[in-house]
């Protein structure tokens, strides 16, 4: 094939003919022309071959790391769930645990307060049973001494503000005494020392208060010594015939 280019090229130049004309004569042929168009085509096709693994190689590994990454979120959702469930177990806990503890104060508050406040009435009532004597004498003083003179009378007057002092401070205190004379007994109240057969009053009743009892706010400081109704017995019959025998 080059030889007879060589030729051609040689006869071209002995006759005069210009050696461009001829090239591209030469290269409009249509054997040229199919030869380029054929390689342009396979040169597409392979092109093509050779692109469409790759778009295919690239959708898979797309798939495979959205399903790797689906499970890892998959993973972390329940981990994340795990561990809202532990922390909500822990917050009832702590919750179940401070109510207890809430109401295990309160009832330490209300179980100190009252035991204060019995100490605080144990110490006023143990205070006030050693003055309770003091008063009792006052109060015997003032029913057996009758002042005859003005100096007597002085004297009474005396000790009588002294006793009103003392049981005024009592008041402030809170104690109140017991009047008990006319009521019905009550053992909670009264300590019966004494029983009177009467046909006055109805058996069981309180005749006379001996010795003074005493309240402190709502509880009793000290019970009453009283003397109570009892029913009057009837004379025996041997001692009617004794009587009858004596006026006959």
């Amino acid at each position: 094939m080059m030889d007879e280019n060589k030729q051609v090229n040689n006869t071209s130049q002995q006759l005069g003919e210009p050696t461009e004309v001829k090239q591209a004569m030469m290269s409009d042929s249509p054997a040229q022309i199919n030869s380029n168009e054929s390689g342009s085509e396979v040169t597409e096709q392979v092109a093509a071959q050779t692109n469409i693994p790759g778009d295919t190689a690239f959708t898979l590994e797309d798939g495979v790391a959205a399903a790797q990454k689906a499970e890892v979120d998959t993973a972390a959702m329940a981990e994340l769930t795990q561990q809202n469930e532990s922390l909500k177990a822990q917050l009832d806990e702590r919750s179940t645990q401070y109510m207890r503890i809430a109401a295990d104060f309160e009832n330490y508050r209300k179980r100190t307060q009252k035991e204060k406040e019995d100490l605080e009435v144990l110490s006023k009532r143990n205070t006030i049973m050693e003055v309770l004597p003091v008063v009792d004498n006052f109060e015997r003083a003032r029913s057996h001494l009758k002042p005859q003179t003005d100096g007597e009378m002085t004297i009474h007057k005396s000790y009588q503000g002294v006793y009103k002092q003392l049981v005024d401070c009592l008041k402030r205190l809170g104690v109140s005494p017991m009047r008990p004379e006319g009521l019905e007994f009550d053992p909670n109240l009264h300590e019966a020392v004494m029983r009177e057969p009467t046909d006055e009053q109805p058996e069981g009743t309180v005749l006379e208060e001996l010795v003074r009892g005493y309240f402190l706010g709502d509880r009793v400081l000290r019970h009453a010594m009283v003397k109570v109704a009892a029913p009057k017995q009837d004379a025996s019959p041997a001692q009617e015939n004794q009587s009858s025998q004596a006026n006959s």
